[in-house]
This record gives C-alpha cells, sequence and structure tokens, in this order.
C-alpha cells in the first residue's frame, strides 16, 4: 500500500462521491442552465455570508481572476513572499492584469496590520497604486500556519482606512477553520473576495470557488470567460464540490492528528534536523549535513513512501483523505529505518 504525501492534491473522489457525481443533472453552465453548478455556487456563497460565487477549474483561475476584477494597470498588490499568488501562478500577477507586488516576509507567510501598513505607497507619481492586499491561510510555504481572527481584524481596518481590497487565499481555509472553529461567516465579513479550494484536502477531483458580492462575481464571469474557464456540463464536478463542502470538512481534523504523528517520527529522525511547526496537514523537514532530499526521497519511495522536494534541504509531506490509519504506522516504520 503506497503513502503519497506529495500533496493532498492526489486524492481521489470516494465511491459515495463518484456516486453523486454520475447522478448530477447538468447544463451548460456558460449559459448559466447547469443546476448543480448554480446550486454550489449559492451552497458557498451561503457558508461565507456572501453574495455570490463562480465555480473554476483551479485555485490559481480564482486568485487571478480577483486579481484582475479588483486591480487596474499600474496597481500594486501586498502579499508575502511565501504566497501562492507569487511563487505558483506563472507570474500571473503581471502576465493577467499588469500590476507589480509588495512582498512582506511574514510569520511563516502571515502578514500582520503595521507591516501592511508600512509598505502602503504614499501617493506619489513615482510609484504605482497599492489596491490589494494578498492573504493566504493556510500558507503552504508556511507549513500550514494559520492566521489569528484578531489579527485579521487589524488588516481590515488598516485596508479600509486607505480603501484597499482584501483578498483571501483560502484553498487550504477549511484546515484552519476545523483547528480554531470559526466559521467561514466570519471570514465572509472581512474580505472582498475569498477563493476555496475544493481539490485538496475536502477530496474533489477539480474545482475552486470565488465568492464575493453580486456585482464582483459579475466581473468574474467575464474574466473567467477571458481566462477559457468557461465549461460546459460542469455539474458533474461541482456535484463533487457539493458532496465535499457536506461530508469532508470535519474529518480534516484526522489529516492533522496524522500529520502530527509523522512529525513526532521525524524529531527523532537520524537525518532530520529541523521539523517546523504542524497546525495542520502540512509537515516541512530540513535534512542535517550529509543527507540530500534525492537521497531521502529515494529511500523513502523504496519503502512506500512518497513525499517532495520543497527547497534544496526541505522535504514536504502533506496528509488527506487518502491517507489512512492504515498507512501511518508503515509511514512511521519507513521513516525510523532510515539511518
Amino acid at each position: 500500500m503506497k503513502a503519497d504525501l506529495r500533496s493532498d492534491t492526489f486524492t481521489k473522489p470516494t465511491p459515495e462521491m463518484l456516486s453523486a457525481m454520475m447522478a448530477a443533472e447538468v447544463g451548460d453552465d456558460v449559459f448559466g442552465e447547469d443546476p448543480t453548478v448554480n446550486t454550489l455556487e449559492k451552497k458557498a456563497a451561503g457558508m461565507f455570508g456572501m453574495e455570490a460565487a463562480i465555480f473554476c477549474p483551479s485555485g490559481t483561475m480564482t486568485n487571478q481572476i480577483a486579481i484582475r476584477v479588483n486591480t487596474q494597470l499600474q496597481d500594486e498588490v501586498i502579499c508575502d513572499f511565501r504566497s501562492h499568488i507569487y511563487q505558483y501562478e506563472g507570474g500571473g500577477i503581471a502576465s493577467n492584469s499588469g500590476v507589480s507586488v509588495k512582498l512582506l516576509d511574514g510569520d511563516r507567510g502571515r502578514l500582520n496590520a503595521d507591516d501592511i501598513l508600512r509598505n502602503i505607497n504614499p501617493d506619489d507619481i513615482h510609484k504605482p497604486i497599492t489596491r490589494l492586499v494578498g492573504i493566504e491561510n493556510t500558507v503552504n510555504k508556511g507549513g500550514g500556519s494559520f492566521y489569528d481572527m484578531a489579527e485579521l481584524k487589524k488588516i481590515r481596518d488598516v485596508c479600509d482606512r486607505h480603501n484597499l481590497v482584501m483578498h483571501l487565499d483560502g484553498a487550504r481555509l477549511f484546515n484552519a477553520l476545523v483547528e480554531t472553529g470559526e466559521k467561514p461567516a466570519e471570514y465572509g465579513e472581512l474580505f472582498d473576495t475569498i477563493s476555496v479550494c475544493l481539490s485538496k484536502g475536502l477530496g474533489a477531483p477539480v474545482g475552486s470557488l470565488l465568492i464575493g458580492s453580486k456585482e464582483m462575481i459579475k466581473k468574474a464571469r467575464r474574466v473567467r470567460k477571458v481566462f477559457g474557464g468557461g465549461m460546459r456540463q460542469a455539474g458533474f464536478l461541482a456535484a463533487a464540490g457539493i458532496y465535499a463542502l457536506a461530508n469532508n470538512i470535519d474529518r480534516l481534523k484526522d489529516d492533522h492528528r496524522r500529520a502530527r504523528t509523522i512529525g513526532s517520527a521525524l524529531q527523532e529522525a537520524a537525518f532530520v534536523c529541523e521539523v517546523k511547526s504542524i497546525d495542520t496537514n502540512i509537515i516541512i523537514f530540513l535534512l542535517k549535513d550529509g543527507y540530500t532530499t534525492d537521497q531521502i526521497l529515494s529511500s523513502l519511495a523504496s519503502k512506500n513512501v512518497l513525499a517532495l522536494s520543497f527547497n534544496p534541504n526541505e522535504i514536504r509531506m502533506i496528509t488527506h483523505l487518502d491517507f489512512t490509519d492504515e498507512m501511518l504506522n508503515p509511514t512511521v516504520e519507513a521513516i525510523k529505518s532510515i539511518h
């Protein structure tokens, strides 16, 4: 039995999810006539207490649409240098929206209100106009770190005082919510636009949602079309998202528990220098001198455990729906066996 911990994007639909997909009523979503897509969008908007949502193929698309509809040429986006919107979206901020980026170095990827305030550009023709603050929660490159709600409220206050838009890259937001006990609607009150991913820990095969005001989502539909994201009988995919939101949120706690168990084993491993704090389902560990990522990844793979090189001396593992308790002990034993 192979334990694939490279990413939580490797999940496959459960039999129950597949049944829901096959039973979906579908239509043409570009015409607004796919009833299952419409149900998913309404459900997601309602969860966050926001007016509307749009279903897209990926979280990269929802993030890039949000930046496009909230900015104009010569604007600037503030985000942490670890942010997915900067690191892993192919330079889309520049190529899709024609705006620049100011990169900050937050606490494991988490910005604070004071840092944002200090980095808002003055009204000076030599500088771009600061327009949007991008928040990622949880932070992928921050090892699954999540925000404190009190700090998010302070950031919202700064944005309100300086007429800035707040966008949330909430690809793994539900991982944060099951840890904090907060409700999606609390985030809906703070952010102008929210992106949530259905195809990571929630286990759907494809899809992300962008959530916001009716006016914003109307603009988003036009941009989605331009980006090539208009899908037709997308209800088969949307049905998986509906099932995921109804059934796969609370179980994220199991992923976090298993991640901490693996982290404990790594703390004692001969080849590990440091295990970064494990807040949710992401495990990042640094190697001791004399070990290489290729060497450790190869040794783990020979024992049916797959992980991912994250930096020259860092390895990442992510627990998910398809990593079960039956796989946990063999994974721990594989780690212990490497010297």
